[in-house]
């Protein structure tokens, strides 16, 4: 186990719980940045095949991640919407299509399929509030239904969703399985062959620790050349180093939905802080992350006057813990989140209520201090 003090020397005032927005970069990966940014100033791009064996690394570390059957499947975007949009633009939709989704979605994961309405595209929502949330997803399945997209985790009440049954009924019935991983990539494990996953988005900046402007785009080897490119550019052609070549076609990897230069700062960044998922391993790394939800799960549940949000069922919950005080209001709550980041605890406000998220490194022994604040 690598040394987390070293790696994670976060100023002695700070409790910092909210990596499900944006999360605490490791040592390594701040070196990372430092020296990229010195080379830059020293010699500019001469190293530059260098950065390009960095590139084809992370390529692989994000393989190993989400057990792709090759780094060809991997492309690396600017942001988790850029893929999902790259998804919503490739298909070839006909009118009166339809996409099941759920009712708790981050923007993301809605507005892109929402501007889909004027090709005649119906987006259906399922209350995933209930004991059954696939259920409610797959009551709405039918002939006409094309896509089914879903957060693995959701943002605010941090409800963990079965991938792997919504996946296996997409295979069967030949529908388009897009995951947004956001929250659970970095924070759980995640086999995109298991769960039957035509594509997996998730930036780098939450509970994967790395900087934001760089994105993992899976997209399975059955789907890469079926999607429609409307992005184009030097980089996304199979001869993207030949720049004299006037005839030209769509890379046969991912690399086709890469348009241009990447953030070769961010590819820097993100190839460092994934080097420490893999000394862990990702089996330990979500052993802690739940081990901590528990820890908080258990406190809040000591307390009659809060209420968890989140779901406390194994198999239910990752990261996200989300709790209401039961004598708060809206604003109340709005008050308490201020209160609770003056104070040095970091978090958010969402589900109307007070979200935290610590990750595999958060000193459990710091909780306890917490709810000084809360109750």
């Amino acid at each position: 186990m690598p040394d987390l003090k070293h790696e994670f020397p976060l100023d002695e005032n700070l409790t910092y719980l909210n990596h499900a927005a944006v999360g605490v970069w490791p040592r390594r990966t701040a070196d990372a940045v430092k020296s990229f940014a010195e080379e830059n100033m020293r010699q500019g791009a001469t190293d530059y095949p260098e950065w390009m064996k960095v590139e084809r690394e992370l390529r692989g570390r994000l393989k190993w991640l989400v057990n792709a059957q090759s780094s060809d499947d991997i492309a690396l975007l600017k942001n988790t919407s850029e893929g999902l949009s790259i998804v919503a633009y490739g298909l070839d939709w006909q009118a009166g299509d339809n996409i099941v989704s759920t009712d708790q979605e981050f923007p993301s994961n809605r507005i892109v399929w929402e501007s889909l309405k004027s090709k005649g595209v119906e987006l259906r929502f399922a209350d995933i509030s209930g004991d059954d949330p696939e259920a409610a997803m797959l009551e709405l399945v039918d002939e006409h239904t094309r896509l089914m997209t879903v957060s693995s985790v959701q943002f605010a009440t941090g409800i963990r969703m079965d991938l792997k049954r919504l996946g296996e009924c997409c295979k069967e019935k030949e529908i388009f399985f897009c995951v947004d991983a956001i929250q659970s990539l970095g924070a759980l494990q995640l086999d995109a062959q298991e769960i039957h996953a035509d594509a997996v988005v998730a930036d780098a900046h939450k509970w994967l620790l790395g900087p934001e402007g760089i994105a993992l785009f899976y997209v399975s080897p059955e789907w890469r050349e079926r999607l429609k490119l409307n992005q184009f550019g030097w980089r996304m052609v199979e001869q993207s180093g030949d720049f004299d070549a006037l005839d030209w076609k769509p890379a046969r990897s991912a690399q086709r939905f890469e348009p241009g230069s990447l953030n070769m700062l961010g590819v820097h960044a993100f190839h460092a802080s994934l080097s420490l998922f893999e000394e862990i391993g990702m089996h330990e790394v979500e052993r802690r992350v739940l081990e901590r939800a528990d820890a908080l799960m258990a406190q809040i549940s000591a307390h009659s006057d809060l209420e968890l949000l989140t779901p406390d069922q194994p198999g239910r919950y990752a990261g996200i813990v989300t709790f209401q005080h039961k004598q708060l209001d809206h604003a109340g709550h709005a008050a308490l989140y201020q209160r609770l980041m003056a104070s040095g605890i970091i978090c958010a406000h969402r589900a109307g209520g007070i979200r935290f998220a610590p990750h595999f490194y958060s000193n459990i022994e710091q909780f306890e201090s917490v709810w000084t604040e809360i109750v």
